[in-house]
């Protein structure tokens, strides 16, 4: 992992863009000595939405449609 200050950073952005691109090595950037931002290469997600990530991950266990009380149990509808 590499370290640049931040007006290096500002002067070369371009370049460094383009090697994070190439090498896949993240650039931490620093101010005043102190790391502000992180630069790293962009990962491409599996799917076309990021809850397509999930898919396989849930377990469905019984009816997910019946509610789980009976109506006579509900409040509202004694009202």
């Amino acid at each position: 992992m590499t370290t640049i200050n931040a007006s290096d950073f500002k002067a070369r952005c371009l370049a460094i863009l383009d090697q994070v691109h190439e090498t896949g090595e993240r650039v931490v950037i620093l101010k005043r000595g102190k790391p502000v931002a992180e630069l790293s290469r962009v990962t491409k997600a599996e799917g076309r939405y990021p809850q397509d990530n999930l898919k396989g991950t849930v377990i469905i266990k019984g009816d997910i449609v019946t509610p789980v009380l009976p109506e006579e149990n509900w409040e509202a509808l004694n009202r």
